[in-house]
């Protein structure tokens, strides 16, 4: 099995490759300039994040050949992350229009659904709930939204690797205690490494920053877990919506606000909660790890609760829920920019 010593390879090979990217970046002008849209006040190339999907990948296929994983499940991983990775990486050297790039995830969340078989029954409110062909058209959209949010919260130095690595870190510790199957932890255990290797050039301060090539890859990887966890058992399907709270609410807020108010949702903008959060601390330090401690100390534990089958599904998302949407509301997630344009 994949011991620590494989785990510790992961970490460099990503820490190592990351600073290849990087000088990458900096010899052919991949650079981030900051404008009135930016959460930064210095230029940093962009695109580090391509090392995570590449050990990542690296990784899964060694887990394949050795027999640890499904056929199925790698080719859903593979076609899908290697689809989104590539639009982003195209997106990041130059420009690919809005329509192209849905276009690209749609194509790509519905190679990972056919793969995975569909969305199987969830238990809603103690019920067998069989949605058929719908229900796997909507865990398309669900794919879809969630690589699209985790794009639009990488905005601030660590969030998106302080999100990857505490939402698998509590996954992982919810399989150990619900006796899970090993094949189904290991590429948890992997995306916590290669996202760690990453992180020590994207945080505290960020040497590169991660770009579209990786920030919506990891968003639908997330989201094949948990569709793959929904087939061990819907309660794990849910601890995972659960763990991922923080990017849901603040990204489906902030878009509900601004589609209400007219505005042109998909241009890019610094409305989101933790934004504001960032701006109002003055603080990206601050803001990430704030999002790791809700994670590990809020919503693990109803997660938790929710997987070890002790708290029903629907109540349990509720209750971790709210607050969430509270904090969205309290930093203004989706308020119009005009109101904090300095004078």
């Amino acid at each position: 099995m994949l011991s620590y010593l494989g785990l510790l390879l992961v970490v460099f090979s990503s820490w190592a490759l990351t600073g290849l990217v990087r000088r990458y970046a900096l010899a052919n002008s991949l650079i981030d300039i900051p404008n009135e849209r930016s959460s930064h006040a210095l230029p940093v190339p962009r695109g580090g994040g391509v090392s995570i999907v590449i050990i990542f990948f690296i990784a899964l296929i060694v887990m394949w050949l050795s027999g640890w994983l499904a056929d199925s499940y790698v080719l859903g991983l593979l076609g899908a992350g290697v689809g989104v990775a590539v639009i982003g990486f195209l997106d990041d050297h130059g420009h690919v229009a809005a329509r192209w790039r849905l276009l690209a995830h749609f194509i790509a969340a519905a190679w990972a659904v056919f793969c995975l078989g569909g969305l199987p029954p969830l238990v809603v409110l103690g019920v067998d709930l069989n949605l058929g062909w719908l229900g796997h058209g909507l865990v398309v959209l669900y794919l879809v939204w969630l690589l699209n949010l985790y794009n639009f919260m990488d905005g601030i130095d660590g969030i998106a690797g302080i999100e990857a690595i505490t939402v698998c870190l509590a996954a992982a510790v919810i399989y150990v205690f619900t006796q899970t199957d090993v094949a189904e932890l290991l590429p948890v255990l992997v995306m916590i490494a290669a996202v760690l290797g990453f992180l020590i050039w994207n945080f505290p301060k960020a040497k590169i920053f991660m770009g579209d090539a990786c920030s919506g890859f990891l968003g639908l990887v997330l989201g094949v877990f948990s569709i793959q966890a929904a087939w061990i058992g819907s309660e794990l399907f849910w601890a995972w919506v659960i763990l991922l709270g923080v990017f849901i609410v603040d990204a489906t807020v902030t878009l509900f606000r601004r589609v209400l108010r007219g505005d042109k949702f998909y241009q890019a903008h610094r409305s989101h909660g933790y934004q504001y959060a960032a701006r109002k601390y003055q603080s990206h330090v601050k803001v990430s790890l704030s999002v790791g401690f809700v994670n590990i100390f809020w919503l693990f534990p109803v997660a938790l609760l929710v997987g070890m089958d002790w708290l029903d599904s629907v109540i349990g998302l509720i209750i971790a829920y709210i607050p969430l949407v509270l904090l969205a509301v309290l930093f203004k997630a989706g308020q119009a920019e005009a109101v904090f344009v300095k004078t």
